[in-house]
């Protein structure tokens, strides 16, 4: 058989760690078979045919921005069978000013609440809350999430716009709190998976800094995603 090729696209916002995140999985894609190729831009979504030859992506890349030509290459490749994935702001929240990315991956990161007001420093932290990832009945039984319980994080935590054609694995519900406008809690998704014509997308929200990403259940979904958006048999 030949190896499956990963792709790993990194940049954009530097307070992600890019770089650093990435490397973290790289071992283990090479591990599980992959060849890896690393860029540092997006503009290999544009090369239709190194698009066609990746089983699989690995997105990076907060926030900045994507060509239409690059966002058409990625899109089809997509749909052509190639797997897509990455992890919070790398992929949840890329290229905000395209419409056509935001209907890929069927979900977009608006805030991530903060602490009480009198308890902000100014400092990446006001924004770091103790919640809970809880994995919904479908999420127990996803090659991705199965066998996980439920698990406690304190880092930021994702308010995600979204559509219903994503299968959500795992939410997280923001509590509705006295300094906050909202009046009832607002339950998001976490992880969800997402089917665009024979390709597989799987996004996970957690994941800010590197030691959320070396959380063993964080870490755990993001490589069986990787697995499991690989381009499969029927997308060959």
């Amino acid at each position: 058989m030949q190896p499956k090729k990963a792709l790993v696209v990194r940049g954009g916002w530097e307070g992600h760690r890019p770089v650093q995140a990435t490397e973290l999985f790289l071992p283990f894609l090479e591990s599980s078979g992959f060849t890896v190729r690393v860029e540092e831009s997006t503009d290999v979504y544009a090369d239709t045919a190194e698009m066609a030859r990746t089983d699989l992506v690995v997105q990076c890349v907060s926030m900045s921005e994507i060509s239409a030509e690059q966002l058409s290459g990625l899109s089809a490749a997509v749909a052509a069978g190639t797997g897509f994935t990455g992890w919070h702001g790398g992929v949840a929240d890329s290229f905000r000013a395209s419409s056509d990315y935001l209907q890929l991956v069927g979900g977009q990161f608006a805030c991530h609440p903060g602490k009480e007001p009198c308890e902000r420093r100014g400092e990446a932290e006001d924004n770091f809350l103790p919640h809970t990832i809880d994995i919904t009945e479908l999420g127990r039984k996803h090659p991705v999430t199965e066998g996980l319980d439920d698990f406690e994080l304190c880092t930021e935590q994702y308010w995600v716009l979204h559509d219903d054609l994503i299968d959500v694995l795992a939410t997280t519900t923001h509590p509705a709190r006295p300094w906050q406008p909202w009046q009832r809690p607002v339950t998001s998704p976490a992880i969800w998976t997402r089917q665009w014509g024979t390709g597989r997308i799987v996004v996970t929200t957690p994941g800010h800094s590197l030691d959320v990403l070396e959380n063993p259940n964080v870490r755990t979904v993001i490589e069986r995603g990787m697995l499991w958006a690989t381009r499969t048999a029927s997308a060959s």
